[in-house]
């Protein structure tokens, strides 16, 4: 009898493997179409990783993604009507203040980074400077820097808020005024532009990011923690720093003010391609997967922290955030 029982154990086991196999290669061969992704420059690079390793699994899925600067990735949908399955910001605000309520129900949080001052060995002084001088360096005549726009990106206003802080931080009356005032020739609509500048030897440094000095196998000055805008600890120093720039509707400003650096990515209430679309998101925030290569590009991950209308996030996608 004992026999009988671990031979049915068995022949129940192989038909529950086989259920699963069969289910698997249902849901893949389902899994179909465009999927259409508009993401932050900053995530260029992880993002086309991301979407080839979720390729080998779904290789039905065409996935077309389209880089720009997180404010001008938003205006796409709100001003422009243009229609996408996802949309992933620099800075989680953007979802917040301009897709939510209309255009989107919730905000996944999921990765942070930091502000770096980039440069490449070639650049004037690359052997000179450092965390202390970096600002001295930059307003020397011979030597020129790009950042990107405060009204597309968010990099953009995070190097003002950055210049803020630092003018506090190394106690230099009208340093941020200075700078922002200096090479307004280079400034570009997102921060991935200036890279080519860099390369041609057009500019020095760069305001960037971190990670994409990461990505690019650049060099670049760590920042202070109080002015570099990552450490939480430092959420109400950063918060002193604001910046205006255009809101939603011609004529209309909105003021962004400083805090830790996060990310946010949501799906379109409207988007053409949702089951592809949660699919795609659960593979890129999961730690073994997307979120992997995220910390490998210089991008921390934050998951999980509270979201907003958390009961309407689909159930494939809770696990990777908190009910606030």
């Amino acid at each position: 009898m004992k026999a009988i029982s671990s031979i049915r154990l068995l022949i129940l086991t192989l038909l529950l493997i086989n259920c699963y196999h069969v289910k698997a290669q249902q849901q893949m061969a389902n899994l179909s179409g465009e999927l259409i992704l508009f993401h932050a420059g900053s995530l260029s690079v992880p993002m086309k990783e991301i979407a080839a390793e979720f390729s080998k699994i779904y290789p039905n899925v065409k996935i077309l993604s389209e880089s720009a600067g997180s404010l001008a990735s938003a205006r796409k949908i709100t001003d422009l009507n243009r229609s996408c399955d996802i949309m992933a910001s620099a800075d989680y605000s953007v979802i917040d203040k301009m897709l939510i309520p209309r255009y989107a129900d919730w905000n996944i949080k999921f990765a942070s980074n930091e502000m770096a001052i980039v440069f490449s060995p070639k650049s004037r002084y690359a052997d000179k400077i450092n965390q202390a001088n970096w600002y001295e360096i930059l307003m020397k005549q011979d030597v020129s820097f790009g950042r990107a726009d405060p009204n597309s990106d968010p990099c953009g206003y995070r190097t003002v808020m950055m210049l803020q802080l630092a003018e506090k931080y190394y106690k230099k009356p009208g340093l941020a005024k200075s700078i922002i005032e200096k090479d307004a020739a280079f400034i570009r609509p997102k921060e991935v532009d200036m890279l080519a500048l860099l390369e041609s030897e057009s500019i020095d440094y760069i305001f960037l990011y971190r990670s994409v000095a990461i990505q690019h196998s650049l060099k670049y000055i760590v920042l202070p923690d109080p002015i570099n805008l990552k450490n939480p600890a430092f959420a109400s120093q950063y918060a002193s720093a604001k910046v205006e720039i255009n809101g939603n509707a011609p004529g209309e400003k909105q003021v962004m003010t400083g805090e830790p650096m996060v990310y946010g990515v949501t799906i379109m209430r409207n988007a053409p391609n949702r089951a592809a679309a949660e699919a795609f998101l659960a593979f890129m925030l999961s730690k073994d997967h997307g979120m992997k290569i995220m910390e490998k590009d210089g991008q921390p991950s934050v998951i999980p922290m509270p979201v907003q209308n958390f009961d309407k996030l689909p159930a494939v996608l809770r696990p990777f955030a908190k009910k606030k």
